[in-house]
């Protein structure tokens, strides 16, 4: 009993093992390095006011609400980032409506999220997550403002957003964004022309085939069921990794106070790296060939521009704010992926398809709804809701209930419901939470819908359910409210 015991959980440790090497070999350079850059540039180059200003109740409804979400968009890398954040501009005077919009898009589809989930899961479901939650997420706004419309009146607010004069985005500050922003895109971009190689170089290295067969055994996986195993150039790329955050930790923790030659070689490296993960591997027979694609070429080009534009348009106090921001991003967020991706990995070994297949494998209210509560209840840190989403899909759960439960993950935890009921109170908290649940499945049903191959008639009854749902609502909530005084002054 003792030896079963030990089997099953080195069988689950070589699990979890395997499904962070996975990962650390696919997912992490092209997509996450430029995204976690992204997130940097936002938090140190963009002034805050220049976002906060448009969100005040006096701004137009068509400029406050699509201000908010794009603010949610870019500025927000998780929830913990999104409350203070969420706090601040309410505290100033930002309405409640489009506080509310910018507390749901930040942390349901970030600009790490968004990238992450194209590479991890398909293109089509991350657009239609950023889509259905700035949607969505401006109705939630809309919804809260007309509910609780007097008391956002009656709020003293001494300092309106929208007052701030003079704050604006630089446009060299446009530009360094541009440049990451193609980094990135030509990074995970699948198109012929980047992923054609143009060119191969052979290098005699005996051995390269014999390292495949023997990574394919550390890490057996399954290509049907959507599982990844670790190529020779994801080995090459994980030690890489490993080197990146060796250097990093010299160079750029202290970067606020200045450069150092650590700095230096870790921004090598990194770059090194990128240029490494755009090109293709083959090993075989005793040789490694290395195949110069489109890619490379795009992520040269662009790592070439953002040097130029760092080094000329920006003062070097500017910069250095930036990698620490980035720096603080990566030891914010990247411990918490590796350990919630290490859990997936066992928990993939756990759980069997059938249940999944059971609760979730179909595209019904039921099904979106379990995707929804299990996103409350399993709380995962940002990020990781994509690769359990990615196992859940494997273990056959349907993509409608999928994006239910993506969208929901990281917006109804139960410590970020109480710190969003200190901000705005119970009430209104426990409302924001309702209504998330409610456009969370909504949003599985539409999308689960046309994965199905539903037509557009039906496709446009859901909208017409749920906005008759939302009106009988609204309509009862108002009168509710509008009679709170007589029963007050009855009391």
């Amino acid at each position: 009993m003792r030896m079963s015991i030990l089997q099953i959980i080195g069988r689950l440790t070589q699990e979890g093992l395997g499904s962070l090497a996975a990962y650390l070999a696919a997912h992490v350079l092209l997509c996450l390095l430029p995204a976690f850059f992204i997130a940097g540039a936002l938090s140190a180059l963009v002034p805050r006011e220049a976002v906060t200003r448009y969100l005040g109740r006096t701004a137009p409804k068509t400029v406050s609400y699509p201000a908010a979400a794009l603010g949610g968009f870019v500025l927000a890398v998780c929830s913990c980032t999104i409350l203070p954040l969420f706090a601040g501009i309410y505290k100033k005077g930002a309405g409640l409506g489009p506080a509310i919009t910018f507390l749901f898009v930040g942390p349901a589809i970030s600009i790490l999220a968004f990238s992450y989930t194209g590479v991890a899961l398909g293109m089509d479901i991350a657009v239609a997550r950023l889509a259905l939650s700035i949607m969505f997420g401006i109705g939630i706004g809309l919804i809260m403002a007309t509910i609780f419309r007097d008391d956002d009146v009656a709020r003293e607010s001494p300092v309106e957003a929208g007052s701030v004069p003079g704050a604006r985005v630089p446009g060299k500050v446009f530009l360094f964004l541009g440049l990451l922003l193609a980094l990135l895109i030509v990074g995970t971009l699948q198109v012929d022309v980047l992923t054609k190689a143009y060119a191969h170089v052979t290098l005699p290295i005996p051995g390269m085939d014999d390292l495949q067969a023997a990574l394919d055994r550390l890490v057996p996986f399954d290509a049907a069921r959507g599982e990844e195993g670790v190529s020779v150039q994801g080995a090459f790329l994980i030690g890489l990794l490993g080197l990146i955050g060796v250097t990093a930790w010299k160079g750029l923790t202290r970067i606020d106070e200045g450069y150092n030659r650590w700095t230096w070689v870790s921004l090598s490296l990194i770059a090194l790296t990128l240029v490494v993960a755009a090109t293709r591997m083959v090993p075989y027979d005793g040789r490694l060939q290395i195949e110069l694609t489109g890619k490379m070429l795009g992520v040269i080009i662009a790592m070439a521009g953002l040097w130029w534009s760092a080094s000329r348009l920006f003062d070097p106090y500017e910069i250095q704010e930036f990698l620490w921001e980035t720096w603080r991003f990566v030891r914010q967020i990247f411990p918490l992926l590796v350990v919630g991706v290490f859990v997936v990995g066992v928990i993939h070994g756990l759980v069997r398809p059938e249940w999944i297949q059971a609760l979730a494998g179909t595209n019904s209210v039921i099904a979106n709804a379990v995707g929804v509560l299990f996103g409350v209840f399993m709380y995962f840190p940002t990020l990781v809701e994509v690769p359990i989403a990615n196992l859940f899909l494997s273990l056959g759960m349907h993509r409608g209930p999928l994006l239910a439960y993506l969208i929901a993950d990281p917006v109804l935890s139960l410590q970020s419901t109480l710190v969003t009921a200190s901000i705005i109170g119970k009430l209104k908290a426990w409302m924001y939470v309702a209504w998330v649940a409610v456009f969370s499945v909504v949003a599985g049903l539409l999308y689960g819908a046309w994965v199905d191959g539903a037509s557009i008639l039906a496709l446009l009854s859901y909208l017409a359910a749920a906005s008759a749902l939302l009106t009988v609502s609204l309509v009862v909530l108002r009168k509710r409210e509008a009679q709170r005084p007589a029963r007050l002054a009855k009391e």
